[in-house]
């Protein structure tokens, strides 16, 4: 068994506040990781607080114009200077976020990058609870090499979150196949020798 399998339980156990209770976000929107917002519709359909936020990047984890989804799309930033990407994800149990996993790391990745490295990356459903930071956990893990014990206590550390247990399981689906491919183990030392860094 690898150090870093975790069960759904042990996230959800992460979510929860002292008093084993989930906690609403407490703020419109919160920077989890350098440069990387998670937040709500409020601030993403609020062009002029979000230029002055700097921000260059929008990630929209839910595209459509139902009552559970944001409806915005590129033309809504024209003009602006923001950068606009959509993601048609539901907050449901039975939605298979996974498959946008990667192409909302090459998102932010490249939202990073922009300008030598001075972009910020919006990421944003309608609360700012379920998708989008089940969006930004897999970022990390994809992209900065964290299992997901690590990026989910990174993102909870700076917002009240909860994604749902369907989004939680398929975020350890994916902790699964990166922990065999070998990407959480550490760079140290000579010819890729290291030793894994375990999440407890």
């Amino acid at each position: 068994m690898s150090s870093f399998d975790v069960t759904l339980q042990q996230l959800n156990e992460l979510l929860m506040d002292d008093g084993g209770l989930y906690s609403r976000p407490t703020k419109h929107f919160h920077e989890v990781h350098p440069r990387i917002y998670v937040g709500n519709a409020i601030v993403a359909t609020n062009v002029m607080l979000l230029k002055r936020q700097g921000i260059t990047h929008i990630l929209n984890a839910a595209e459509g114009n139902s009552l559970m989804h944001v409806n915005t799309n590129p033309a809504f930033y024209l003009g602006s200077g923001i950068t606009y990407h959509g993601i048609p994800a539901s907050d449901t149990n039975h939605f298979d976020i996974s498959i946008y996993f990667e192409e909302a790391a090459d998102f932010i990745e490249k939202a990073l990058a922009y300008k030598n490295g001075k972009g910020k990356a919006y990421v944003h459903c309608r609360e700012g609870y379920s998708r989008s930071p089940a969006l930004v956990i897999a970022y990390l893990m994809l992209r900065q090499n964290m299992d997901v014990h690590t990026a989910l206590s990174t993102v909870r550390q700076k917002r009240e979150i909860g994604p749902n247990d369907g989004f939680l399981g398929q975020l350890c689906e994916l902790n699964k196949r990166l922990d065999a491919e070998g990407k959480f183990w550490n760079k140290r030392g000579s010819e890729g020798e290291g030793l894994p860094v375990p999440w407890r």
